[in-house]
């Protein structure tokens, strides 16, 4: 299924869960409450669990968006921001939700893959006809436009010290490096930082505690870990051919969470992978970078 069959092999990731899903995409570990938060982007729902010391995922609640659930981010206060179609649903810590302004438009365009950037500023791109952007929404839903030339804005991160921002343009087979002022956020110019070269598309990303990038390759059935100067070392492999995003969770840190989907098997792919859908763990034996917490809306 993979074309990254000559790189090290770093093992097979487990089935951790029980529920199928048709895109399930942007696992958030919360650090303070020791919850997985993860969304299934179409379904428009984010889902709530809890992760098992043998790397199970345990479904125990679902929280319905207005629309779609492309991202979600929690703050510190248990505030959640979830990337909807065209604008962002806020639910306070007592559950209450609303909706802020539209902030993107146009047919079949939506919101897709959305962090906090290191001040806690929610980011998020496009998905659509292109071109596409990339945008940051920084306090009273200023928009600020990182990108605006993408073919889909995909995967997001940053390094542990919140100066080097990675993007992801899925079409472009491209992953993106620039300069950034965690305190500011001012950004850099980006530049290519790798770009794959093997079947199947870089999708979302996670970043780990010595600054290597963790990318799902969607249609490869693998993430592959890549060095901060964009060398491809190692891959994981999935038993599911879309992989959409990976995280690292649990209290150390130290459980990859990957996440699948069956948007746009084919029959005989349904056939032969019958746990797409499902969210996986695997142990890589390093420690993710600390999980970025949203500000909240202020």
């Amino acid at each position: 299924m993979s074309s990254y069959g000559d790189l090290p092999p770093m093992g097979v990731a487990s089935v951790a869960s029980d529920t199928s899903h048709h895109l399930a995409e942007g696992p958030v570990w919360d650090p303070v409450r020791g919850r997985l938060l993860w969304v299934d982007i179409l379904d428009g729902a984010v889902r709530v669990g809890s992760l098992t010391e043998d790397g199970r995922i345990v479904a125990q609640e679902r929280i319905e968006s207005p629309d779609t659930a492309a991202a979600v981010a929690v703050s510190a206060r248990g505030e959640l921001v979830i990337a909807g179609a065209h604008r962002l649903h806020y639910i306070d810590a007592d559950g209450a939700m609303s909706s802020g302004r539209a902030l993107i438009n146009g047919d079949g365009r939506r919101f897709n893959d959305g962090k906090p950037d290191p001040g806690g500023r929610f980011t998020v791109g496009t998905k659509g006809p292109g071109p596409e952007k990339l945008i940051r929404v920084d306090p009273g839903e200023e928009v600020i436009v990182l990108d605006d030339d993408l073919g889909l804005s995909n995967g997001l991160g940053w390094s542990g010290d919140g100066r080097r921002m990675y993007s992801v343009d899925t079409p472009s087979r491209r992953i993106f490096v620039r300069d950034y002022d965690p305190g500011s956020g001012m950004a850099g110019a980006r530049r290519v930082l790798v770009e794959l070269d093997g079947d199947g598309y870089p999708d979302g990303l996670a970043v780990d505690a010595e600054n290597h990038l963790w990318v799902a390759v969607w249609g490869a059935g693998c993430v592959v870990r890549i060095t901060p100067a964009g060398d491809v070392v190692a891959r994981v492999d999935v038993p599911a051919p879309h992989t959409s995003c990976p995280a690292f969770a649990g209290d150390d840190l130290g459980t990859l969470v990957i996440t699948t989907a069956t948007e746009d098997l084919t029959p005989e792919q349904a056939r032969d992978y019958p746990l797409s859908g499902r969210l996986f763990t695997f142990t890589p034996g390093v420690r993710g970078a600390e999980p970025r917490l949203w500000s909240g809306r202020r």
